[in-house]
């Protein structure tokens, strides 16, 4: 698909990438860059990359596709550096989770011509590092593209068609309503997990008892995303902060009526909460399973 492809960032997401791209055969030279010598080196041992490139300027020169793969908090860092280095018919895309904020930082950087296309695959482990990466992490996921500019239309669909050939599948957003839906589906989910651990640490330490160690299989899958790399959750907690205070308002206000049911003993009342979620659970793992690819334009 492409002659040149670099990707800034080779972590699980950027090394998977990587894998699924040379898996596909989707570029001629693919290009690794990462601000750590030693994540390099490992990229380069496991030969998941044509090249390895210190300086992120030149990493990006000639490239047909960018791809960044690094915590929120570089974006304006990484994007100053490149900028002036991507020739007019290269696509800067990325990964990030917030793209309110993405769209913000990115939009006051590039230049007029710049082809930006904001992305994000909604996969991923609880591991990190390019160790961790495998090529079939997209598989049957959703990558949900965020369009500026619809001028770009051929761009965005080589695009799609970029992230369908690693696996996936595409779905068009607005960049609010990608935020507001990552909130309750995925980044309230980590917070409250981080946050649950915590309490059970510091539980065990105000007890003396050893509530980690005879932890229930419950308590260790849902807490399994707490092991997740802590610099990028903290730069999405900070920069989708509106959309995630809100829905924390409301799941706050759904466990004040569940404690309320509780102390009330209302049997009639916690039935049907736990049928409820049953169903809805049962729902969620058969959505996972199917497989469709909306048309391009369409919008939720």
């Amino acid at each position: 698909m492409f002659k040149k492809i670099t990707i800034i960032g080779l972590g699980l997401i950027g090394s998977s990438i990587a894998r699924a791209i040379k898996k596909k055969n989707l570029c001629k030279n693919l290009i690794a860059h990462d601000k750590s010598e030693s994540v390099l080196k490992t990229v380069l041992k496991l030969k998941i990359a044509n090249q390895i490139e210190k300086n992120v300027k030149k990493s990006v020169e000639n490239s047909d596709l960018v791809i960044i793969c690094t915590p929120l908090g570089t974006y304006k860092n990484i994007v100053s550096n490149i900028k002036n280095n991507l020739k007019k018919t290269c696509i800067l895309t990325d990964v990030g989770s917030a793209k309110i904020y993405v769209n913000q930082v990115v939009s006051k950087l590039i230049n007029r011509n710049t082809i930006w296309i904001p992305a994000h695959p909604i996969a991923g482990t609880e591991q990190s590092g390019p160790k961790a990466g495998f090529a079939d992490l997209f598989k049957n996921r959703w990558c949900i593209i965020t369009p500026t500019n619809k001028k770009n239309s051929s761009y965005i669909k080589k695009l799609n068609k970029f992230w369908r050939r690693i696996g996936c599948k595409v779905q068009y957003m607005s960049a609010e309503h990608h935020d507001k839906v990552m909130a309750i589906t995925s980044h309230i989910p980590h917070l409250i997990a981080y946050n649950i651990v915590g309490t059970a640490a510091n539980l065990e330490k105000d007890t003396k008892s050893e509530v980690i160690k005879y932890s229930a299989s419950g308590f260790r899958d849902f807490t399994r995303i707490a092991s997740s790399d802590p610099i990028m959750w903290r730069d999405i907690a900070l920069n989708n902060s509106k959309q995630i205070l809100h829905m924390l308002d409301k799941f706050n206000s759904d466990l004040k009526n569940l404690k309320g049911a509780i102390l009330k003993r209302d049997k009639n009342k916690l039935f049907k909460l736990f049928s409820k979620t049953r169903k809805i659970r049962q729902a969620i793992v058969k959505a996972g399973q199917d497989i469709s690819t909306p048309n391009f334009g369409r919008k939720n």
